[in-house]
């Protein structure tokens, strides 16, 4: 194979109660001409929204890290078709920029957050890596490597403590995996069969580490099998694929039957981050992937099977061109906060006694 990460994921195995190679087809919503068009447009507009940001990194305007989503959205489409976006919940590490987006929150907002402006998801103080919402179920954004796994377990323990048979979908990196809080979270989801879905977007390198330079096996997937969770793989390039798999998981944790632990195996296009001089890979490997990116395995699939012209795609081009600039300009124009936001967004009490002076 030519995509060494992707070798296995034609295969599924069966693993505790669970085999992925049996695919319930009931569980999953089904995939249309409509599903193929929104996956193209969102896709495109996450990936187009994100150079923007390379950009304007580049001219200052956007400080700090930043840590880039490109080539893996598949990932994100196949999960928001699985899941139920009235009640179900997403947390993730800190390439978090077009999650929320895809939940729903108004990317406008989200642009305005990583220039750290007023208008932002969190006023302009939590910044690239802390995106969060709410109302949109949306839960971050985490900075701390791992920090957010025994978190996303501890919402799905909420929402089964309470009687809600809604899902949490917690995503990580292949290099958080190597974290003690995985394993104390697995076991404990496990034991108390917590409605969740571990998924590991393994996209070959934990910052600049491969991972086969991180343990002496490469199918990450197979740590499931150490607590008899249902574990596999699935193809984090193709948005159908990963739809199956989700799907499938959601529809045991709203059943009662637990957790899940997913292996996507994807590649990023970009760096680590912004500040990754990427010496770790060559140009060639990077190009290769490229073959098989899932924007253009998207648009291809519309064209092969006439859900739209190359006129009506371009069309759609054009339109997320004008859209990725309304939020540019949106952050643009939007004021900084004022510096008593930070006390007002920290302190809820007013009269906090360990405040030396008040702005």
């Amino acid at each position: 194979s030519h995509f060494p990460f992707l070798q296995k994921v034609g295969k599924h195995y069966l693993c505790s109660q669970i085999s992925l190679e049996t695919k319930d087809i009931d569980s999953m919503k089904e995939v249309t001409k409509e599903t193929y068009l929104s996956w193209y447009e969102n896709m495109l507009f996450w990936r187009k929204f994100e150079d923007k940001l390379a950009a304007v990194y580049i001219q200052q305007k956007v400080r700090g890290f930043l840590h880039l989503y490109n080539g893996q959205e598949a990932v994100l489409a196949g999960s928001l078709h699985a899941m139920d976006l009235t009640k179900d919940r997403m947390i993730t590490a800190y390439r978090n920029h077009v999650q929320p987006i895809g939940m729903g929150v108004d990317p406008k907002r989200v642009m305005a957050e990583l220039y750290g402006k007023a208008t932002g998801t969190s006023q302009g103080l939590g910044g690239s890596m802390h995106i969060f919402s709410k109302e949109h179920r949306f839960h971050g954004g985490h900075g701390i490597v791992g920090g957010q796994i025994p978190l996303g377990a501890g919402m799905a323990f909420g929402d089964k403590y309470h009687g809600s048979d809604a899902v949490t979908l917690c995503y990580m990196g292949d290099g958080a995996v190597r974290q003690g809080s995985l394993h104390e979270t697995l076991n404990l989801a496990m034991l108390w069969k917590l409605p969740v879905v571990f998924i590991v977007e393994n996209n070959g390198y934990a910052m600049g580490t491969s991972v086969e330079r991180t343990a002496n096996h490469t199918d990450i997937w197979k740590l499931g099998l150490g607590y008899e969770m249902p574990c596999g793989p699935i193809d984090g390039m193709d948005p159908v694929k990963v739809a199956e798999g989700i799907s499938e998981a959601i529809k045991r944790a709203r059943k009662g039957e637990g957790p899940t632990f997913l292996e996507a195996k994807t590649y990023r296009y970009r760096g680590h981050s912004m500040s990754d001089a990427q010496h770790y890979r060559t140009k060639d490997e990077v190009n290769e992937y490229r073959k098989i990116d899932p924007i253009t395995q998207v648009r291809e699939h519309i064209l092969k099977n006439e859900f739209a012209s190359e006129d009506e795609l371009g069309s759609i081009d054009a339109d997320v061109k004008v859209r990725v600039q309304e939020c540019a300009d949106y952050a643009e124009s939007s004021p900084y906060p004022e510096k008593s936001v930070m006390y007002d967004a920290v302190y809820e009490q007013s009269d906090y006694p360990f405040l030396a002076h008040k702005l």
